[in-house]
């Protein structure tokens, strides 16, 4: 197959994503008139930040794939884009890790993100609150599992009040 053909089907597929994307948004945001609007806005947030996070590396990794294939295997630049294509999937997996350990510990929902470029580590918990406990268990995880440092470890809530 040829480069062209790859590009258009992964753009099509990307724009496939952000449309459903849309959608989840337009009809979550019509059950909103609904009773449970507070628990609607929180599904809505975390289902919609998943989206726009596979969507964003769906395009970086199809970027990198042209990158690699136009970039001679011996260069600076290859070596590059497969180290950050490297980075991208070991965030993608300790992400996927981070958020089934914390969902283990009682919580609806959750979405970790790691940056590539940072040592930040955010995580966002489906709760009105949190107590210093559920603070100092999800640090426990992040340090123990991942190896963060707690000084770039940011936790927020999102629960009924957004």
């Amino acid at each position: 197959m040829s480069r062209t053909k790859k590009i258009i089907i992964m753009s099509a597929l990307v724009l496939l994503l952000a449309v459903t994307a849309v959608f989840n948004f337009v009809l979550a945001g019509g059950a909103s008139a609904d009773a449970g609007t507070d628990v609607t806005t929180a599904a809505n947030y975390f289902s919609t930040y998943r989206t726009d996070r596979t969507t964003n590396r769906n395009a970086e990794l199809l970027e990198l794939d042209s990158i690699l294939e136009e970039a001679d295997p011996s260069g600076s630049e290859y070596a590059e884009a497969i180290a950050l294509k490297l980075d991208i999937v070991a965030a993608m997996e300790k992400e996927l890790l981070l958020e089934t350990y914390i969902k283990a510990m009682g919580y609806e929902d959750v979405v970790v993100s790691i940056g590539t470029e940072s040592e930040n580590v955010n995580v966002f918990v489906s709760a009105a609150s949190l107590t210093h406990n559920d603070f100092l268990s999800i640090y426990n995880i992040l340090t123990t599992e991942a190896g963060c440092d707690p000084a770039n470890v940011n936790i927020t809530p999102i629960g009924a009040e957004i």
